[in-house]
């Protein structure tokens, strides 16, 4: 087996075959794993995403529970809040029949498996708030270690203006998501996983699928630097399956197999801001907005020692105007413009960082008037995500194939990954490569995740700020949300 792209996807498709004791070559671009878009956020629900379908909302709510189950180690434990402002023409009354359809979908997944009860009790999957709960939970104090729902809303209750919002005010079990730990998980785990070879720095050149003896395989050339000759080496791989997982570079190697694929590519960027004055642990607050207009949805995503991830959906913040392009038919590799595909490859100009988080700061003050007080914390955290086909609400989705064992996996959210790896473990089954023996008696996603599920918190947190500090980010966004703020 062999996994081009060793982002959330590829990563994940390689834990699972190697956790099985399935041999798997994982090839990485990089210098590291895991160093992709702006993860932040696990979609439990889906529910900052009103626009899509109920069923893309399940879906991201049973991979949600998954992610969880696998890497334990990875969410930042805390809720999310819904808001709806007064100036936006959404009604949140409207997202009340989804989260209660939700609520029942995860209550009977516990009953199938009392393992699944990874989102908190089952009776406060959510929490509705009208404006006379806030304004009496504003007048508490903020607690040093929130315990209860409440707990969590006090600070959003103090510092809102509670009189430019529509009711009811939302909270749901939505978690935050680390990359710096996910990053730091799959090191550790290919660590103690010698079915996994892992080649980082090593840039795919050439592909080609080989028929021979009634048998396919793959040739993967890919080249890696060599220390001792100060010099690029070619080397050589065959595989008997290929799984191209080169996130929104999916298209790239598609040319190279010589397959089509409809699909659109994204930049996007959140903003790392510090808020020196915060008060109390605070959990994900969604201000609804129409996308890519001035009043596009903010997002206020939590970190420990008063740092903040920003989300702005306006084309000033975290849109860009010709940001999303398509594949065409004469390549699957939608291209970007060149100073995309600059920022992608080295760092943003000193100007531009200030000027889009401060922008992104000021969108947040519209509803947190006191986020006035924020500074650029950092660095911004961006990408370019892949969609998959013609539709950019496209939330959901995983996994596509070919006939000629090749797959691609396609996720959109980092919770998909579970999902698309199982897809590709099935079809390996259905190709014969492999037999339904290899998961005798390891029916729980503990048991295929041994080595992962077993790794140390401890371990997983320092790995993870040893790599935001080398990614030149704060420590606080590898850090767990519940650290005591005098941590450094």
């Amino acid at each position: 087996m062999g996994v081009v792209g060793g982002g959330v996807a590829g990563s994940t498709v390689a834990l699972r075959l190697a956790e099985l004791g399935i041999p798997v070559t994982l090839i990485e671009e990089g210098a590291t794993l895991v160093n992709g878009p702006p993860i932040c956020h696990l979609h439990a629900g889906g529910n900052l995403y009103r626009e899509i379908s109920d069923e893309q909302c399940v879906t991201l709510l049973r991979q949600s529970i998954d992610t969880l189950r696998v890497f334990p180690h990875t969410a930042n434990i805390r809720p999310t809040v819904i808001a709806v402002p007064l100036r936006d023409s959404g009604n949140p009354d409207t997202l009340l029949p989804r989260l209660k359809l939700l609520q029942n979908v995860y209550k009977k997944l516990i009953e199938q498996d009392k393992g699944n009860a990874v989102l908190g009790d089952q009776d406060e999957y959510f929490k509705v708030y009208q404006q006379q709960d806030l304004i009496k939970l504003a007048a508490k104090k903020s607690p040093l270690m929130p315990v209860s729902l409440d707990d969590w809303m006090v600070p959003v209750a103090k510092n809102l203006n509670l009189n430019e919002f529509k009711y009811p005010i939302i909270m749901v079990q939505e978690y935050g998501l680390s990359i710096f730990r996910i990053a730091a998980t799959a090191s550790l785990a290919f660590a103690k996983l010698p079915a996994c070879k892992v080649y980082t720095n090593a840039k795919v050149t050439h592909i080609e699928k080989s028929d021979s003896e009634n048998q396919q395989t793959w040739n993967i050339s890919f080249q890696r630097f060599n220390e001792q000759l100060n010099d690029h080496q070619t080397e050589n791989i065959t595989v008997d399956y290929l799984v191209n997982a080169c996130g929104y570079r999916t298209g790239s190697l598609d040319d190279m197999a010589v397959v089509t694929r409809n699909r659109m590519v994204e930049f996007k960027a959140a903003y790392v801001t510090q808020w020196p004055t915060c008060e109390g642990l605070w959990p994900e607050v969604i201000f609804h907005g129409e996308r890519g207009t001035p009043n596009g949805m903010a997002q206020l995503t939590p970190y420990p020692n008063g740092y903040f991830q920003l989300h702005g959906m306006t084309e000033d913040i975290t849109l860009f105007k010709k940001g999303l392009v398509s594949s065409t038919k004469q390549s699957a590799q939608p291209k970007l413009e060149e100073h995309f595909l600059s920022k992608l490859k080295t760092q943003w100009k000193p100007f531009e960082v200030t000027a889009r988080t401060q922008r992104a700061i000021n969108h947040m003050a519209q509803f947190v008037p006191n986020f006035n007080d924020a500074i650029v914390g950092g660095n911004p955290l961006f990408g370019a995500q892949q969609i998959p086909g013609n539709d950019p609400t496209l939330r959901a989705a995983d996994v596509s194939f070919e006939d000629q064992r090749y797959a691609r996996s396609e996720i959109v959210k980092a919770s998909s990954a579970i999902s698309a790896a199982d897809a590709i473990l099935d079809k390996l089954v259905e190709e014969g490569l492999i037999t339904k023996d290899i998961f005798a008696g390891l029916l729980s996603r503990e048991k295929q995740f041994q080595v992962t599920h077993a790794l140390n918190t401890e371990d997983v947190v320092r790995v993870a700020e040893q790599l935001a500090e080398s990614r030149h980010f704060p420590k606080a966004l590898a850090q767990p949300v519940n650290i005591a703020k005098n941590q450094k």
